[in-house]
């Protein structure tokens, strides 16, 4: 497997938005309704625009993509370890549902890493809903820890996501 990690641009939408097509039927298949057919994707623009957009591509196919973004809307509703460090979170991370059970999940976890120590910030922080099980154990199982409090996202009146904070020092 020949795998290179690369800024998305913006030839890679179509493929994009088909790639999490399919990953948001896949979790709606395993009751996990946490994305839809617009968010993520409705993202991916400003992602590419602001070189924050990551892929990782075998073939000229994409088989995993994550964003890192210098904040997040819950920020402060988690008590991070240390809260004043310089800090990046990932956001939009998706794993080609062809793709899956092969270790992506992982490498990109730690690509990430590697790119945030590389970039300078101290610490790798995201944000996952509670009912995405598979989403926790991987990032429990590539030692980022879960932080106290509850980031509650509400989405429509009926609809509000509760959201675990996780982080991982990248050794700066």
């Amino acid at each position: 497997m020949t795998m290179h990690l690369r800024l998305a641009n913006m030839d890679d939408l179509p493929q994009l938005k088909a790639v999490y097509g399919e990953i948001v039927d896949t979790m709606h298949k395993n009751n996990i309704k946490i994305w839809d057919a617009i968010y993520p994707c409705e993202f991916f623009c400003n992602d590419i625009e602001n070189t924050r957009l990551y892929v990782l591509e075998e073939n000229e196919e994409i088989a995993s993509a994550f964003a890192l973004c210098t904040a997040n809307a819950g920020a402060d509703y988690v008590k991070w370890e240390d809260k004043q460090a310089k800090a990046v979170y990932v956001d939009r991370f998706g794993v080609n549902v062809k793709f899956s059970r092969k270790g992506i999940g992982s490498m990109m976890l730690k690509r990430a890493i590697a790119l945030a120590r590389e970039k300078g910030f101290a610490y790798v922080r995201l944000f996952v809903v509670d009912i995405n099980e598979p989403a926790i154990n991987l990032y429990i199982k590539n030692g980022f820890t879960r932080v106290d409090g509850i980031y509650d996202q509400i989405i429509t009146d009926d609809i509000t996501l509760h959201e675990f904070g996780f982080e991982i020092k990248t050794g700066l």
